[in-house]
């Protein structure tokens, strides 16, 4: 169904499950090293296998970084918090259950602002974050879509079972109307902001660092002076793993669960699969119920009780606000919305802070970070931050504000940064890349471009100062794209009016 057509018989209600992986040196309740990209199943301890007799220990780094989390999203801190066990077939999970929180979390009641492209402010309120620890990995070998559907085996990689996890669950949002995925997209955008400041995950979602379900069910509109309808029936498009494909997902769920009920048909409360190459979700298994799960609490682990000093200690050291911070930084730049918003979809915005910090002005470090860093690091399907730091793309475009480089040669250098040739001024002496300032050198060129073409010469001091095009751009040449065009024009046309 066509996306208005729903929203005009429907309203959409949302809700939001996002995991966090926490970045400490260890698992959650092992010393495991927490760790990505390794061989798989190295990085284990008997905890994390399940194996008879072993015990969990809770990872004290881990409960800390859960409740800064729980402060920056305006939560209480619950003053005891138990851990659980969430009874569920885990083939990925040696034990075959997983220890999480469940009636009594970490951190509970909160909100956190998010906003949107135009600039408005959307509250969202959440219910909990808890602890727990993430799953391992499966791999479907043998299938074409490497998915479980038509594999004819599949691989555990133990490694990431274990890891600490903080998953932040929403209330029921109401009013976000024909803007539901774009605040569905905002939404994820904004915890991301948050862990990043804290420094408490690298939130890559490529890499699962940081995992959305989103919740979507719809109700028919109520008549004027009528209460609301009933909540619908939600469905669950589980691990979700870019900002782009939340924001495809709930428009997709939307259409599709419109479609149905209009047809008078009902909704299956089940999760589903997203689909990014044809931006549709399928059925995943009907969705369980919290007492599905069995939940009961673990016994091998006493409550967390952090102490009222540990808690003021760590909101004391809270960051500015994402939103706050945007503001701020818009204003002290001085960008207009559409540049800034840029930085903001790109992901740069903290490399174009340090790079301003490190001595470039606004409008240069969001000329390089947003265009041929960001260009580059899409061609080799990586991070631009990877690529380089912040400090050399100042100093690079240093050397360009001292009349050293070419915006051409400053291209050249910056290849070389990627390359790992070392700082910008080292790889312009090693390469020869320094723009030609001695006028002797340009003029020798000039008149050597003037011999070889007598009729542009002509063309020149009869007025058709356009036609020293032609001269700049054989000088330029010979001189390998090592001069200042400007200059360049200037000592052309002062050679042709002798």
């Amino acid at each position: 169904m066509d996306f208005d057509k729903a929203l005009e018989l429907f309203e959409p209600v949302l809700g939001f499950e996002v995991h966090v992986e926490l970045n400490t040196k260890t698992k959650m309740f092992s010393a495991a090293p927490n760790s990505f990209g390794r061989e798989p199943n190295t990085e284990l301890a008997p905890v994390d296998l399940g194996l008879p007799g072993s015990m969990p220990v809770v990872n004290e780094q881990a409960v800390r970084y859960s409740i800064s989390l729980g402060l920056a999203l305006g939560c209480s801190i619950a003053p005891s918090s138990r851990f659980a066990r969430k009874n569920y077939f885990y083939p990925d999970l040696g034990k075959n259950y997983q220890i999480s929180q469940y009636d009594e979390p970490i951190a509970f009641d909160g909100s956190v602002e998010v906003e949107l492209a135009d600039g408005t402010i959307v509250t969202v309120p959440i219910e909990r974050a808890h602890m727990e620890e993430d799953a391992g990995k499966l791999t479907h070998v043998g299938g074409s879509t490497g998915r479980i559907q038509g594999a004819e085996y599949s691989l555990v990689d133990y490694n990431r079972a274990g890891v600490p996890l903080v998953e932040i669950v929403t209330k029921p949002i109401f009013g976000a109307e024909h803007r539901a995925p774009e605040l569905a997209a905002a939404y994820v955008r904004t915890i991301r902001d948050i862990v990043i400041a804290l420094g408490i995950s690298d939130a890559r979602m490529e890499r699962g660092n940081l995992r959305c379900d989103a919740n979507v069910s719809l109700r028919p509109r109520a008549a004027a002076g009528e209460p609301p309808a009933p909540l619908g029936t939600r469905t669950e498009t589980k691990n979700v793993n870019s900002m782009r494909s939340v924001e495809r997902a709930v428009r997709h769920e939307i259409q599709r669960q419109a479609a149905i009920l209009a047809a008078g048909g009902t909704i299956t409360q089940e999760t589903r699969h997203w689909h990014e190459d044809t931006g549709t979700t399928s059925p995943g298994r009907p969705k369980s119920d919290a007492d599905d799960y069995r939940y009961f609490p673990e016994p091998d682990l006493l409550p967390v009780v952090p102490s009222a000093a540990l808690i003021e200690q760590l909101r004391a050291a809270l960051p500015e606000p994402p939103a706050a911070r945007r503001r701020r930084l818009k204003a002290e730049w001085g960008f207009a919305d559409i540049d800034f918003q840029g930085i903001v979809n790109a992901g740069l915005l903290s490399e174009v802070e340090a790079t301003i910090a490190a001595g470039a002005s606004p409008a240069s470090a969001r000329k390089w970070w947003t265009g041929e860093v960001l260009r580059i690091a899409n061609a080799q399907d990586r991070e631009p931050s990877d690529l380089v730091a912040p400090a050399d793309v100042a100093a690079l475009q240093a050397l360009m504000d001292a009349g050293t480089l070419t915006d051409k040669l400053a291209r050249q250098v910056l290849e070389g940064m990627i390359a790992g040739e070392g700082s910008p001024q080292e790889i312009v002496d090693a390469r020869g890349l320094a723009v030609v300032s001695d006028d002797g050198a340009l003029i020798a060129a000039i008149d050597e471009a003037l011999a070889s073409q007598p009729d542009v010469l002509e063309k020149i001091r009869d007025g058709k100062v356009q036609a020293a095009g032609a001269i700049i751009g054989a000088v330029m040449k010979a001189m390998k794209g090592q001069a200042d065009a400007a200059r360049v024009r200037e000592l052309v046309l002062e050679r042709a009016a002798q």
